[in-house]
């Protein structure tokens, strides 16, 4: 609960120890615990801390502000995945399950001090309009761009009003403008491609409300070609996650029978068991899914429940390790708690918090070029990593840390990430494909399974 005033802070801990005299002072102080008793004794001195920094610091400071930086930090002390989120993040969070948003179009990250254009999301203003891949943008209605989260509230808006976009171009003296309209521009998760005939490839980036229908249609889409669907690559690597039911119908695509996912949390109420359903469409085609350092959560679900049920073959390196399911409850100021609230595991029982899934295969990234290649893989931040990470199990022991790397390996691992981001949200291009080692070396197995059919038969 967010307390908007000192006076109210106050009132609120003097009616706490009220109570906590009247409980002693009836006769019931044979029921308080001394847990409760040393929580009645901090939040006296919280009320103190907070009428100190009132008097006494050199700065006014707000009392509304310093109380969501407590409850902020007392939330981030529990775990990396616990936080309180402002209402702007929370309305972001939001806006990033939906799978949708209103704006111009565009995937944008911070680069040598520039809010840089990743690329154009296909059929938007940003795209209809021309701004390309490496656009430096500059001002947003004539206002400069200072930071990212600032130039992505400047460019959404309202669908049919105007925005005003100042973009810098190699190869181009002058500033070029762009007057837009903002549109409602859909969140695509998942982009296919035919590698070859009877071959598919689909990357799923995260799971927004709309995966699963963006699945489906992808792989009817497939499935009724001319060349009917031998084997497909389902490539998870650097898919963060998102929601929990999406990663779950997405398995389901796959599976007939069994247990996807269960979860384990303190409450009865966190700890369920999720199956799989029959389906009438049958997908009996051999399955590889791709899995790097970067695919966590929601992601790693599905690559535990297909392993787990030998419906796919793993291909990659060993996933992020976040095997927690987090709600997120709305607070009376529009503010939004995100909190841990239980462990998952696969079917087989196995809780990949702080472990990640092994691949079957074990084969790092590569591309034909060398010099791209270089640190692909290495360097990739992990839960074990994170400060305050959930253990496997309680007291359970943690495996051995990676080394740390030196200072060259950062930076061409700090460059690899750049063009990670490229190839990850840009269209898919065959060219591209064919050059990355792991999508190649999934088709080779795929097409290896299909000649071993063919000799057994």
């Amino acid at each position: 609960m967010i307390i908007k005033k000192t006076r109210h802070v106050k009132l609120w801990l003097l009616m706490v120890i009220a109570v906590v005299v009247w409980t002693i002072g009836t006769g019931f102080y044979r029921d308080l615990s001394a847990k409760s008793e040393d929580a009645y004794e901090e939040l006296k001195v919280f009320s103190d801390v907070i009428e100190l920094i009132e008097r006494e610091y050199v700065d006014e400071v707000e009392t509304k502000e310093l109380i969501q930086k407590a409850i902020q930090g007392m939330v981030q002390s529990l775990d990396p995945h616990s936080s309180l989120l402002p209402q702007e993040a929370f309305e972001d969070l939001q806006i990033d399950t939906k799978g949708k948003f209103t704006g111009i179009g565009i995937h944008i990250t911070m680069q040598d001090g520039f809010v840089t254009v990743i690329s154009p999301i296909e059929d938007t203003p940003a795209y209809k309009a021309g701004i390309k891949a490496r656009d430096r943008i500059i001002k947003v209605d004539g206002k400069p761009t200072k930071d990212l989260r600032e130039a992505v509230n400047m460019m959404r808006g309202p669908k049919g009003t105007p925005v005003e976009v100042t973009i810098l171009r190699d190869g181009v003296k002058q500033p070029l403008e762009f007057e837009l309209v903002r549109d409602v521009i859909p969140i695509q998760s998942v982009k296919s491609i035919i590698l070859k005939p009877g071959y598919g490839f689909i990357r799923l980036s995260n799971f927004t409300g709309t995966t699963t229908a963006e699945m489906e249609k992808a792989l009817r889409k497939m499935e009724n070609a001319k060349d009917p669907l031998k084997g497909l690559v389902l490539d998870l690597r650097n898919n963060g996650g998102g929601l929990l039911n999406q990663s779950l119908k997405v398995t389901d695509l796959f599976l007939d029978e069994g247990k996807i996912l269960s979860i384990k949390g303190r409450n009865a109420k966190n700890t369920k068991v999720f199956n799989a359903s029959a389906s009438s469409v049958k997908r009996n085609y051999p399955l590889v899914v791709l899995i790097n350092g970067g695919s966590a959560s929601a992601s790693e679900i599905v690559a535990g429940a297909l392993q787990d049920h030998k419906r796919a073959l793993i291909l990659g390196t060993t996933s992020f390790g976040k095997g927690s399911v987090q709600t997120v409850e709305t607070l009376r100021d529009g503010s939004g708690l995100k909190l841990t609230i239980a462990r998952y595991y696969t079917p087989n029982g196995r809780s990949i918090q702080a472990k990640g899934i092994e691949p079957d295969i074990f084969l790092k990234h590569s591309l034909l070029d060398p010099a791209e290649s270089r640190g692909k893989e290495e360097g990739l931040l992990k839960e074990k990593d994170l400060a305050n990470h959930l253990e496997a199990e309680p007291n359970e022991m943690q495996d051995k840390e990676d080394e740390d790397d030196n200072e060259e390996d950062k930076e061409k691992k700090e460059n690899s990430r750049r063009r990670e981001v490229d190839f990850r949200v840009g269209p898919l291009k065959p060219e591209t494909l064919q050059s990355d080692n792991q999508v190649m070396r999934a088709l080779e197995l795929l097409e290896g399974y299909e000649i071993f059919k063919m000799f057994k038969s």
